[in-house]
């Protein structure tokens, strides 16, 4: 009969630490409150798994490199009528998108809330355990066009396809270079229908020719982007100008076209 001294040798080989920490505590208040074995056994186990979801949930978001902060519960809905909560809420709570390796894309001007969306539904994602990874355009093709040089490029979207959901911001900054535009491409080609996308652009579909210096790359990638995704266009008043109308309102500098909106209406959260 195995004595109860070697039960925190056994749990540590079994890589059980949160039960090997709280198991004597635990048994205690057990005896105490006169708890079944099988009560004792299943709330030491809710807490050994507890424990490695929080785990697990703050490695992803580290790793994820996500805006800390923008979250669903920071994003004011009232000044982006034409997006559907419910449709948004949906993406962030039912993963079954990612499964297909569907994307997701926002399109509108500058300081509408594009960005902080992405973001958002990357966090909800990361919540259902779901592994993310966050760029700004601009970085990752700079990443991938410095792997390419390497000779690395394959391993580099060996890496990123750890990753169900790939957040790839201020798509229409990129600089038009056959260089910088071949290795975007490569990677819309290397994600389509194995893995998910989520991007956020100023440019329309119809100006993604000023991103792709090649028609025929154009049309490639906005058909390898379009199958199999849900669009949104986010139609709102720039948050920074809000945020600097706000201020200026502040040290009495109001416009007099703006000096009837309220304090509500001049408040935000964007990008």
């Amino acid at each position: 009969m195995t004595h109860t001294a070697n039960l925190p040798v056994l749990l540590k080989q079994l890589r059980l630490s949160t039960m090997g920490q709280d198991w004597e505590p635990l048994l205690i208040k057990a005896q105490a409150e006169k708890w079944s074995g099988a009560q004792y056994l299943a709330t030491l186990c809710e807490q050994e798994l507890h424990e490695r979801y929080s785990r697990r949930i703050a490695r992803f978001t580290k790793e994820s490199r996500l805006p800390l902060g923008k979250t669903l519960g920071t994003f004011n809905f009232d000044y982006v009528s034409n997006i559907n909560i419910e449709e948004i809420n949906t993406l962030a709570n039912n993963k079954d998108w990612v499964d297909q390796a569907m994307n997701v894309l926002f399109f509108g001007p500058s300081g509408v809330g594009k960005s902080h969306l992405a973001a958002a539904i990357g966090h909800a994602l990361i919540e259902k355990s779901i592994r993310v990874k966050y760029f700004t355009a601009t970085a990752l093709v700079q990443q991938m066009q410095l792997a390419r040089q390497e000779l690395r490029l394959e391993q580099f979207f060996a890496k990123l396809d750890k990753y169900s959901a790939i957040v790839l911001d201020d798509l229409g900054y990129v600089k038009k270079t056959d260089a910088e535009t071949h290795v975007l491409f490569e990677l819309i080609a290397h994600r389509y229908e194995t893995g998910s996308l989520i991007i956020t652009s100023n440019q329309p579909f119809g100006e993604w020719d000023k991103i792709f210096t090649d028609t025929s790359m154009t049309v490639a990638a906005i058909d390898r982007v379009v199958h199999h995704s849900m669009i949104f266009d986010v139609d709102a008043d720039s948050y920074r100008k809000r945020q600097a109308i706000k201020q200026n309102l502040g040290k009495d500098f109001a416009a007099p076209s703006l000096a009837h909106h309220s304090e509500k209406e001049l408040t935000v959260t964007g990008e």
